[in-house]
């Protein structure tokens, strides 16, 4: 059989949420992708079914919000039964959108249909996910990677500058990498996740959990718009897993003491066992690591999905600035950032698991930390100007904010970030003096100028000339002199200047832009 050989930019190995987004980023950029999956069909189960804030910015700027939230829900609250007696728990407060955070509540959406829609919007950019793809081997050089990988119509070698694992806990590309995966499997420790519908008039308005002895226990969440609902059970070390409708049932029944529930039309089931694992290296060289390949974590706080997309997001853009010239250094910052933020998250989700089989009211509680709003890159290699305003440094989420534009009309500074420019905020009309300043090169990410006034009309050489009238923006981002901001494309802030403003955002720039800048 004769292989075929082609080249592309990037090979991304796995077309789950994390591989997916990557794949979105870089095509929007103008990046040539091939991204191949092993599975002859998309995944098709509930699993990760919580997304959380933070993510579901990120899934805005990427233009797959409008699905997710449409295919999704608010989470119910828990009912928590405790012989004949109900208790209603709700997990978590319920907020409300404002100019800063849009999305105040973790969405509930099964797995399955957060991948249809970033594979739907990965096609409506022109990209596709090459299903029953598989990567056999691949060899790496100076110029980058070859990988061999074969299909149904036979085999293939991909040439490429970078080759991504975002193919799960068990991916071939860590292993032939020969990257440690640090960490621990519990054996004994196991879940049966199923998902199917219910007769016996189960309550779809809860999240139902039924304590047992032994920290056993069952849940059962309602999946929106579906008659499904998500099980979870907890197994007996050395229980053998029930597999048919009928064997579940039953074993639903000795822990619910209900009789009368009954399931039916299951629609995909597992043995889950909560791996703590954590990769050595994120990089070796033209390979990198994302999602699940490079962290596993408990299911507990809805951290692993969300965390996937945040490294694709991370990655996203500093592959596409080195590709059109950016220094390769760049590259190392991913790890920097992403991995001590895994490690943060691993940390917090085996604490929130190890509480659920007491029922820990600590352990059910979500609040702050799991909706990734306040993950910051404080220290890291892009971290490392001093000036700060009130609110923000370098390495913070760069908040909404309402401004309004010369015709009055209000401009929601998320809106402006959107897309996979940077953007630079003058505030006042020295830094929008400072600002015109700066040369921006033509390759790679754009640059969008933002002036806005804090007294009079000055005309600058900005994208938008804006207001604050109510001052929101300057009490969301801490302003009270002239200073100006830049935000990177993953929706950081990567520079904050107030004082030689031109000299030290010059030196930001050089970090993470093409080289031809002068």
């Amino acid at each position: 059989m004769t292989t075929q050989s082609s080249t592309t930019d990037v090979v991304i190995v796995g077309a789950g949420p994390s591989g997916t987004a990557l794949a979105i980023d870089l095509t929007r950029r103008g990046v040539a992708v091939r991204l191949i999956d092993k599975g002859t069909h998309a995944f098709d189960g509930s699993r990760a079914k919580g997304v959380q804030p933070r993510t579901l910015e990120v899934l805005a700027d990427l233009g797959a919000i409008d699905d997710i939230l449409n295919q999704g829900s608010h989470y119910p609250k828990m009912g928590i039964h405790l012989g004949p007696v109900t208790i209603p728990w709700r997990m978590m407060a319920t907020g409300q959108p404002g100019p800063d955070v849009p999305f105040p509540d973790t969405w509930l959406i099964p797995q399955n249909s957060t991948v249809r829609a970033l594979h739907d919007r990965l096609a409506a950019l022109g990209g596709r996910v090459e299903l029953g793809t598989e990567l056999i081997d691949f060899a790496t050089d100076v110029t980058g990677v070859t990988a061999q990988v074969t299909t149904s119509d036979g085999d293939e070698e991909l040439v490429a500058r970078y080759l991504v694992g975002a193919d799960g806990g068990r991916s071939r590309v860590r292993k032939q990498a020969g990257i440690e995966f640090g960490g621990s499997t519990d054996e004994a420790d196991r879940m049966l996740i199923v998902d199917a519908a219910v007769d016996g008039g189960l309550s779809r308005k809860y999240w139902h959990v039924w304590p047992g002895p032994g920290g056993r226990f069952a849940g059962a969440c309602p999946l929106p718009h579906s008659e499904l609902f998500q099980w979870m059970i907890k197994l007996a070390p050395d229980e053998e897993p029930p597999t048919t409708a009928a064997e579940i049932t039953e074993k639903i029944r000795t822990i619910t003491r209900d009789k009368r529930i009954t399931l039916r039309n299951i629609a995909w089931q597992t043995v889950f066992r909560p791996n703590i694992r954590l990769a050595e290296h994120y990089r070796r060289g033209p390979i990198f690591l994302a999602g699940d390949a490079a962290h596993v974590h408990t299911p507990a706080g809805a951290q692993g999905l969300n965390t996937g997309i945040g490294d694709a997001y991370n990655l996203g853009w500093k592959l596409a600035q080195v590709l059109a010239g950016a220094d390769d250094s760049l590259l190392d910052t991913y790890q920097s950032e992403r991995q001590p933020i895994a490690a943060g998250v691993l940390g917090l989700s085996t604490q929130k698991y190890e509480g659920l089989g007491k029922l820990d009211p600590s352990s059910l509680r979500r609040g702050q930390d799991e909706k990734q709003l306040t993950l910051t890159y404080h220290g890291g290699p892009l971290a490392t100007a001093t000036d700060r305003t009130a609110t923000l440094q370098v390495g913070d989420r760069a908040p909404g904010a309402d401004l309004v534009t010369a015709d009055g009309v209000r401009l929601r500074l998320f809106d402006a970030y959107r897309g996979p420019h940077f953007t630079a905020i003058a505030y006042g009309d020295y830094a929008a003096d400072e600002l015109a300043k700066l040369n921006w090169p033509a390759e790679g990410a754009q640059l969008k100028r933002l002036h806005v006034e804090v007294a009079a009309a000055h005309t600058q050489d900005a994208d938008h000339v804006l207001s604050d009238p109510t001052g929101d923006f300057a009490r969301i981002y801490g302003l009270s002199r002239s200073a100006v901001l830049l935000i990177r494309p993953d929706g950081y802030v990567g520079h904050i200047a107030t004082h030689h403003i031109a000299e030290t955002i010059g030196r930001t720039v050089r970090a993470v832009a093409p080289r031809t800048h002068p």
